[in-house]
């Protein structure tokens, strides 16, 4: 019994062995992306750095590249701890072969000089010719034949454990050399993290003298965010309404209470794409091919001045210049929106949720287009101080929601 728990034990420890396994990969995976994205923000740094037009820029770009490493290192952090579970797992493998061996060798050894005592032919037939009975003799010799076999067997199993004690403390070797170049990575990426930080302060306390400018700059942007998020939500309420108009019609019998500018009812055809919206939250793509969150959903403090608040209705991403904006799933073109000469925006109905993208020179959609996962509807803008920004909202009717939780890994 003991042995049955023992076996079922590290049967258990082998399958968690398997995950650990799976799991590396994906922190490998997550790392690789982690790292590509550093260098991605790093080229956005220089670029911004070289027009040197707004300091406040490139504090939030700092910001990101600190966030970016601190990720960095928490997931270097959860791959060192899986690898010392693991060896922890070997470890103990490798002490339970070496038991098993030395109690094989001791009965292995006992078995050979039995062997040797009883080796001669003549004293094999004497053990058979002194039966009693022809039964009795059988027995014998069925005896005889099972103890060379398990004696066999007993050789093949010495040398398989062995080759199985070889193999983890093969395994347990390369796992300390990986777990030091972990070690070495983060103890790396730690100080390079206190470099950026000791510089974003300096620059920081460089700024602080240009607070009222900045204050005056942040209150007219948000002006402007409050004027752009009033037509657009105006458009989404005429886009509620007209399907709505045209649900009434194909539904006469219908309440009429049922049909506002708030809510958009229903059908069969669109509560499908409505709930297969709904069913990839978490899992949609990025509205742009590459690059990161320069400023967060819902009210958000300012990098240099935390106590000046701005709100956000959605999300916005800083990416390379010349990239485009791409819908995150199938549906239907409802506006097209020039917001000024140079900023024009694309609504896209999916049931009753809807995504904007706002921020686009040009568009290459029209209104009543339908349009594909990850289809380019327009270039984004870079403005003169060399930025290239997305703003991109979801909501379900008009209530905003945040893209945090639908996008894949933001």
């Amino acid at each position: 019994m003991p042995r049955f728990i023992l076996s079922l034990l590290f049967l258990s420890m082998t399958s968690l062995m398997w995950g650990q396994d799976s799991q590396q990969e994906k922190l490998e995976k997550r790392k690789a992306e982690i790292q590509q994205e550093i260098l991605a923000n790093e080229k956005l740094l220089q670029t911004v750095k070289k027009k040197e037009k707004s300091a406040v820029n490139v504090i939030v770009l700092q910001n990101n590249k600190i966030k970016l490493k601190e990720k960095l290192i928490h997931t270097t952090e959860k791959q060192t701890k899986i690898l010392g579970n693991d060896m922890y797992i070997n470890q103990m493998k490798i002490n339970k072969l070496n038991k098993e061996l030395v109690v094989l060798k001791d009965d292995y050894a006992k078995m050979i000089v039995k062997s040797y005592k009883s080796r001669s032919e003549q004293s094999r037939a004497m053990f058979l010719l002194s039966s009693e009975n022809f039964l009795q003799a059988y027995k014998r010799a069925q005896y005889m034949k099972q103890y060379t076999s398990y004696r066999k067997l007993q050789g093949e199993e010495i040398k398989s454990k062995t080759n199985e004690l070889l193999g983890y403390n093969e395994r347990l070797n390369v796992q300390k050399v990986a777990k030091k170049k972990l070690l070495a990575e983060n103890t790396k990426e730690k100080l390079s993290l206190e470099k950026e930080k000791r510089e974003q302060l300096k620059l920081v306390n460089a700024i602080k003298k240009d607070k009222k400018k900045i204050i005056v700059s942040i209150k007219k942007k948000q002006q402007e965010s409050r004027a752009i998020d009033r037509q657009i939500d105006r458009l989404i309420r005429e886009a509620i309404a007209e399907a709505n108009r045209k649900a009434a019609i194909a539904n006469p019998n219908a309440p009429v209470a049922n049909y506002t500018s708030s809510r958009i009812v229903l059908t069969a055809e669109s509560k499908i794409l409505a709930d297969n919206f709904k069913a990839n939250r978490g899992k949609l793509p990025w509205p742009v091919e590459k690059g990161f969150v320069s400023l967060g959903y819902g009210d958000q403090p300012h990098p240099v001045y935390p106590t000046v608040i701005t709100h956000n209705s959605g999300v916005e991403i800083t990416t390379d210049q010349g990239s485009t904006a791409r819908a995150v799933f199938g549906g239907e073109v409802t506006s097209v929106i020039v917001l000024s000469p140079v900023n024009k925006a694309v609504v896209i109905q999916h049931g009753d949720y809807f995504t904007v993208y706002q921020n686009l020179s040009s568009v290459f959609v029209s209104k009543g287009d339908k349009v594909n996962i990850k289809q380019s509807l327009g270039k984004i803008r870079t403005n003169g101080e060399g930025k290239t920004v997305l703003k991109f909202t979801i909501s379900q009717n008009t209530s905003y929601n945040n893209p945090a939780s639908w996008l894949y890994n933001m």
